[in-house]
Parts: C-alpha cells; structure tokens; sequence
C-alpha cells in the first residue's frame, strides 16, 4: 500500500528517463532534441523573422526571452563609446582594414541614443532559442538543416547548442529560464521597434471550444474547429463555397452535413445535380424529389402555417408577395402594372377558396365558429389551374394564361397537384434534377420558400439551409424579386438560429444580376467564405468583391483538391480538409456500391 503524498504532481510529469551522454543531442522518452540559438542578424529587417519558421510542419519548441535595460545607464555607456571611437577614428589611419566596421559602431551607437533620447524608445536585449525534435537521429538532422536554411534565408545566423543542448532544452520549457551560459551568444541588443520583426503569432488558427473539425492548417498543422453558430465570435452562421468542379466543395458539403446531422441540427439541402441522394439514404434522410417521373407533389399556392411567426399577422399578404417573384421567373420580368394584375387575379383565386387577407380565413370553421384553431390544409388550398382560369376571363391577363399552359397541362402539370410531402425529419434534400436545365430555377424557389418557412418555426433551434447552385437564384437567369429574396435569407437568418450556405463553381453568373448586387450582398453577409481552386478569369471577378491579398489569389489558382483559402471573420488560413475512414465511406460508399454492382 502506498502511502499519501509519495507519488507529486512533479512525478507525473517528470520523463522516465533523459540521455544527455551525447552532445549534440538529448534524448528523452524514445524522442531525440537538438537545439539552435540565433546568433545574429541582418542589421535591417523588413520583415517578420520567424514568420516562414513558424509555417512549417516541422516538429520544433521556439522561445524568445526579451530583458529591458536601463536607458539612462544605457545612454551613459554610449556616451562614453561614442566620445572614445570618435577620437578613434580622427587620429587613426584611415588605411586600416577595420575603419569602416568602427565607423558603422559609431553611427549605431549615436543612432541608438537618439532613439532612446528622443523618440522615447526603450532598448532591450534579444535571446532566441530553437529545440526541434523527432522520432529518430536523422530525422533529427534534416529538421535543424531544414532551419537552419531557413533561417539563413531570413537574416539569421544559428549555432549548433552541442555541449549545451541541456542548457537550450530548458530555455525552451514553459519555464521561462534563461541559463547564463548560453545567454552570452544569443545576446543583441535591439529598439523597441525592432522588436516588431520577432512577432510570433503570425500563423492564423481557430480552435473554436464548441467547433466542429474542419481539418488542417496547411502551414503549420494545427487543427481547425469552427462554431460558425458562436453569435458572440461570428456576425452570423452563413457560410460561401465556391471552387471549380472536382476542386472538392461538393465533399466538403457532404462532410459538413454529416457532423452537424450527427449535432442534430435540421438541414435543408436543394439538390440541383442529384449530388446529395444517396447520403440521403445513409442518414436516414427525407429524399423528395419532383419532376416528370416523381410522386411527390407541392403546391405553389399553398399557405403554410409557418410561413408568419407567432403573434405575427398577414398570411394572404406574404405569400402573394413571394409568389410575385416566382412569377417573375415564368412570366419574364414584371413591370409594376403587370404586377398588379396579377396580384388582382392572384386575390381573386384565394377567394374562391374563402381566403381573405383575414387570418381567420385560413382557419377551418364549422357554424362560423373556429374549432381548435385548426388550419387549413393544402387541400383547402387554389391550384394552379384556379388561377390559370381567372387568367383566361380576362383579356390583359390571357397572355399569362398561355404561359402557364405547361404548368397546368403540360410537361411540367406536376406542380398542379396538392402538396403530399411530410417534412418531418431533421435532413431534407429536395431533388430538382429531373427539371432539367431550363426549369430548374423553379424547383429551387419553391423549395427555398418551403425551407424558408420551416427555419422559421422554431428561434431556438439551429437549422442550416443548403442552396447548391445558387447562381440559378441570384444570377441573370433569375429577377430581382427572387435574389432580393434569397439575399432576404442570408440577412436576416441569424435572428432565426440558422445558416444559410451559398455553393456554386460559376463565379461570374453569381455577379451577373445587377452588376453583381446580390452576389456582393450575400458575399458580404457571409462570416465564413470558403475558397477553393478557381481557374484565373474566376479569381479575378473574385477579387473585384474580396479583400484578397495578390499572394492569396496564385495559392487560390494552386490548390490542390481538398485544399482551400478560408476567410473566417477576420482571419484569413489555408485549410486541408480532412475527414475520418467511417466518414469517407458515408461519403464515398456510392462509388464501391457502384462497383459492386458493375462485378
């Protein structure tokens, strides 16, 4: 039996055993360290020093120690040198070799005291210690060569710490101990300004507590951990995805779903490209699609419940608002005339069904009275084919009517039926692919009005709606009541608990309404912009509307797949998205089905 207080908090973290019999490196715990003090520098930095150091994936401990003098003993030091050297140089032979390295003490020294004298600037002297280590001996040694090129390329001259790698090892422990015998060759004196260039946290990393892993910094191998819903960090949850085809966006969506459906947060996908189908399947999901060949039916006349909050009034009135828009999409553009007509008919087709811009009208009654406040079902709801008949009676609406032939009789007399879809599930992917080309823009509204009402059922809920292919919302192919409504979305979602995500690979077609209003305004609502690789002409359109640096745009154009710039607030890092083995096969499964199948 042990006793109490034998085994101290030093014990636990003590090493099992150090190996200091070698000098040019110690070993502790199976690891091998090697140290480097910098012993000098370029007498002109413009640059941060440690800043490329830093970036790198090599395993290594830095410690920088800063020792503030004494300015009026400083001042008199150099007084004195100053009145000796100048004496110096007056009477020497201006022959010898080492005139000029006493002429450049001299000014250094009169520049030293003018600083200190009269720009107020204190004067401090500069250690730097470097202890990297691996796994083995020569790995060891390609690490302290790889620094020491480094190094040398920014201004810096090491040496090797052998006979003193003890010494090093221990200056660069949370410590602070800054040993006497090594402190004389890392000594240099340096201004206050100068201090600037040793600035160590250069490198941009967010561990949010509660984020979720997004993968690694490819400069320097942190971990990245986002809460793109943390309201006190981030002015909002939305979040751009932009990156040419097989640049990795769409896996990057896949993976994105899949840990925030494991958080167990509601998710609305709209699925132009039949991309998102079989995770449907995996997760358990909602999977509704529309088109030709579908079952499934939604009626873009519908009122639904939600789509006013509680306390909130005008049903009737929000819902012709939105339907202007998609409208909009059929028609052509509106003028405000035609605007008005079809609102005319618009309130002429809910009132056949008893539906006024009185609330109460969307509640089922029985002898005037309302029974449990029950509302009405879709079945209780006007079709297409009610307005495309109110259309018809009169002659300044009859050229709308013939536009809506397809939507009532003919190829697409899909959405004239009354909705049959449950959306219930914490997952829902609505599958437009079977529009085709031309009229997928339908399909996309009227999803995006669905979710829309759904994210605002519930404030306290977080929810997250997907809009891939967003360009066919907001691009030229769209109208401005449509983008202003999407734009409506990333404004004000926030209030709401949501996010909204804007995914595309056609960067100019998100620009091209409205010399490019929407596609800045949502660019701009969004705290979290992800860049993947864009070809040339898509970086610069990019960078009419971003703040990106000339070196972020080449690492843009150089990305490899499942490499991406992110913006994240205010910082700006380069990412590798990673995922587990179980999440690759959630997300990849499909291909080794298909496979299967093929054998």
């Amino acid at each position: 039996m042990l006793m109490e207080g034998v085994i101290s908090d030093k014990d636990e973290i003590a090493p099992t055993y150090i190996n200091l019999e070698n000098p040019k490196y110690i070993e502790v715990d199976n690891l091998y360290y090697g140290g480097l003090i910098v012993a000098n520098y370029y007498r002109e930095q413009t640059d941060i020093l440690l800043k490329t150091l830093i970036e790198t994936n090599i395993n290594m401990n830095l410690s920088i120690f800063y020792e503030k003098q004494d300015s009026y003993k400083t001042i008199k030091d150099l007084t004195y040198h100053i009145g000796n050297v100048g004496v110096e140089l007056k009477e020497t032979n201006q022959n010898r070799q080492d005139i000029d390295i006493v002429a450049f003490a001299y000014n250094d020294a009169k520049y030293i005291r003018r600083e200190i004298q009269v720009n107020n600037e204190d004067i401090y002297f500069l250690y730097i210690y470097i202890n990297a280590y691996a796994e083995s001996i020569k790995e060891l040694e390609y690490h302290l060569n790889k620094i020491e090129g480094i190094t040398q390329s920014k201004g810096m001259q090491t040496r090797r710490a052998n006979f003193r790698q003890e010494e090093v090892f221990m200056g660069c422990l949370p410590l602070a101990e800054n040993l006497e015998v090594i402190k004389g060759v890392a000594k240099r004196n340096m201004l206050t300004t100068g201090l600037i260039a040793t600035y160590p946290f250069i490198s941009s990393t967010i561990f949010d507590d509660e984020g979720v892993f997004i993968g690694t910094n490819i400069y320097n191998n942190s971990l990245v951990f986002i809460d793109r819903y943390n309201t006190s960090k981030y002015k909002n949850a939305n979040i751009c995805i932009f990156g040419t085809s097989g640049a990795g966006k769409s896996f990057y969506t896949k993976l994105l779903i899949v840990r925030y459906k494991l958080l167990g947060i509601r998710q609305y996908i709209i699925d132009p490209e039949r991309e998102y189908e079989k995770l449907c399947k995996r997760l358990k999901g909602t999977h509704i699609k529309i088109g030709p060949n579908s079952n499934t039916f939604i009626n873009i006349l519908d009122i639904r419940k939600e789509s006013i909050e509680e306390g909130e009034s005008g049903y009737l009135a929000t819902k012709i608002g939105k339907l202007i828009g998609f409208f909009n999409l059929v028609f052509g553009e509106l003028n405000e005339e035609e605007k008005a007509l079809i609102e005319e008919k618009l309130i002429e087709t809910y009132g056949t069904k008893k539906i006024t811009f009185s609330d109460d009208s969307l509640y089922k009654k029985n002898d005037e009275k309302i029974l449990g406040r029950e509302f009405k079902t879709s079945k209780d709801m006007p079709l297409l084919e009610d307005l495309y008949h109110n259309l018809g009676k009169d002659k300044k609406t009859k050229r709308f009517q013939t536009k809506l032939i397809p939507f009532v009789k003919g190829s697409m007399k899909f959405f004239n039926h009354c909705t049959n879809i449950e959306m219930d599930n914490d997952l829902i992917i609505a599958d437009v692919y079977d529009l085709g080309e031309e009229n997928l823009k339908y399909g996309m509204y009227l999803f995006t009005d669905i979710f829309w009402d759904k994210i605002k059922e519930n404030r306290e809920e977080k929810k997250a709606i997907y809009l891939d292919e967003i360009w066919r919302l907001i691009g030229v192919t769209s109208n401005k009541e449509v983008a202003s409504f999407i734009y409506k979305i990333f404004k004000t979602i926030r209030k709401y608990g949501g996010s909204s995500v804007a995914i595309t690979q056609d960067i100019s077609d998100i620009f091209s309404l409205e010399d490019g209003i929407y596609g800045k305004s949502i660019l701009n609502n969004s705290s979290i912009k992800t860049f993947f690789a864009l070809e040339e002409e898509n970086i610069k359109i990019l960078s009419e509307f971003t703040n990106l640096s000339e070196k972020e745009k080449i690492e843009i154009k150089s990305l490899k797949r499942g490499e991406c710039l992110m913006f994240v607030g205010e910082s700006h890092i380069l990412i590798k998205i990673e995922c587990s083995e179980a999440e690759k096969e959630i997300l990849e499964g499909d291909k080794n089905e298909e496979n299967n199948n093929g054998n």
